[in-house]
C-alpha cells in the first residue's frame, strides 16, 4: 500500500510542482500584496510598502467605480450566459439531427470562432458596428431604420459586446452538448415517440433531462469565464462611452497598470475570485439537489 501511494506521489509531483510555481505561488504573492499599499513608489523601494491588512478591501467597497464595474460585469452575465448557452444548445441540436448533412463541415465552421485570435476579430467587429461605415448599419440602411451608434451608445454598446462575446464562445459549448445529445440512448426517444410524444415533448422530457449534468458544468464554465470579461471591452470601447462598458477585470486592470495601485488590483481580484466563487458554489449546491430530487 505504501509503494503504491508513493508511486502515486511520483507520477504526480512534476504536475504539482508545475501548478505550484506557475499558480500556487503567484495567487499566494497577489494574496501578499491584496493587504499592502503596493505601488509605483513601493516598486522603486521596498521600504515605503506598507501593510494595510483588510484597508484595501474596505476602501473598494467604498469605491463608486467598483460598483459600477460589478454591475457591468454582473448584467454581462445574466443576459450573455443564457444566450450563449441556448446558442450552443441549439447548434448542437441541428447538428445532431438526423437530417443534417455535411455535420463535420458546419462544426468546423462553428467551432471557428473559438480558435480564431480574439483581437483581430474584436476589431473586425469594432468596424462591422461602425455608426458610418459599419456594414450593420448598411443593411439597416436599407430597411429604413437610421443609423445605430453601436459602440458609442451607452445603452448599446454592452450589448453590442454581449453579441460579440456570445459569437465568439457558443462553438465551444457546442461541442459538449454534441457530446452529450449523442450519448442520450436512442431507444428513449423510439419509445417516446411511440408513446405519441412530439419533438417538443421529447426536447423537454427527455433531452433536457439527460443533458442536466451537461447542462450545470457548460453552466459554471460560461458563468465563470464571462464573469473575467476584459479583452472584449479593452479592444472595443476602452471602458466607454460614459464607462458603461468598463468590467470588474478591467477596473483592475486600470488600478494596477495605469495607476499603478497593484494592492488595490490584488483586492479586486480577490473581491472578483470571491464572487465567481460564491455562484458557482450556488450552482453546484442547487444541481447536487435536483440529481437527489
Amino acid at each position: 500500500m505504501k509503494h503504491n501511494t508513493l508511486a502515486g506521489w511520483v507520477f504526480a509531483g512534476p504536475s504539482l510542482i508545475v501548478l505550484g510555481v506557475f499558480f500556487g505561488l503567484p495567487v499566494l504573492s497577489a494574496l501578499a500584496l491584496s493587504v499592502t499599499d503596493f505601488d509605483l513608489y513601493a516598486l522603486a523601494d521596498l521600504h515605503n510598502l506598507r501593510f494595510v491588512a483588510l484597508g484595501n478591501y474596505i476602501d473598494l467597497l467604498g469605491t463608486p467605480m467598483f460598483w459600477k464595474s460589478l454591475w457591468n460585469t454582473t448584467y454581462f452575465v445574466i443576459l450573455g450566459v443564457p444566450m450563449s448557452i441556448a446558442a450552443s444548445l441549439g447548434a448542437a441540436l441541428l447538428l445532431n439531427a438526423p437530417a443534417a448533412r455535411f455535420k463535420a463541415l458546419f462544426r468546423t465552421a462553428l467551432f471557428a470562432p473559438v480558435v480564431t485570435t480574439l483581437v483581430a476579430v474584436a476589431v473586425i467587429w469594432r468596424y462591422l458596428f461602425h455608426t458610418r461605415y459599419g456594414l450593420v448599419n448598411y443593411a439597416l440602411a436599407h430597411l429604413g431604420i437610421d443609423p445605430i451608434d453601436w459602440l458609442g451608445d451607452p445603452h448599446w454598446a454592452m450589448p453590442t459586446i454581449m453579441l460579440f462575446a456570445v459569437w465568439k464562445n457558443f462553438g465551444y459549448n457546442m461541442v459538449i452538448f454534441l457530446a452529450g445529445l449523442q450519448a442520450i440512448p436512442q431507444d428513449l426517444y423510439e419509445a417516446a415517440r411511440i408513446d405519441g410524444a412530439n419533438r417538443w415533448q421529447q426536447f423537454l422530457h427527455i433531452t433536457l433531462p439527460m443533458l442536466g449534468p451537461v447542462l450545470l458544468v457548460v453552466g459554471v464554465i460560461t458563468i465563470s469565464g464571462y464573469f473575467q470579461l476584459f479583452a472584449e471591452p479593452y479592444v472595443m470601447t476602452r471602458g466607454d462611452p460614459l464607462q458603461s462598458t468598463v468590467s470588474v477585470l478591467y477596473f483592475m486592470f486600470e488600478e494596477g497598470f495605469k495607476w499603478w495601485n497593484l494592492g488595490r488590483a490584488s483586492a479586486v481580484a480577490f473581491m472578483l475570485f470571491l464572487i465567481i466563487l460564491a455562484v458557482t458554489t450556488l450552482m453546484l449546491r442547487l444541481g447536487r439537489r435536483k440529481d437527489l430530487v
